[in-house]
């Protein structure tokens, strides 16, 4: 991490660890989302995803011709 995202990490990680509590890779992925992917975000990029299109076809029809 660098930056401002080394520094929140640091100031989250006295947080989480609170009783000697360890972080998992699943708890730090959750946190760092949460601050910089939150999930009204990740939504919009999902329907962004669905919208796409590969010549008329959308994205569901393209990747259903290699199935």
């Amino acid at each position: 991490l660098h930056d401002e995202a080394d520094h929140w990490w640091g100031n989250a990680k006295q947080r989480l660890e609170v009783d000697g509590a360890f972080i998992t890779w699943a708890r730090f992925k959750r946190e760092f989302l949460t601050k910089y992917f939150p999930a009204d975000e990740r939504n919009r990029k999902v329907i962004e995803f669905m919208e796409l299109k590969q010549g008329g076809m959308s994205v569901s029809e393209y990747a259903a011709k290699f199935e």
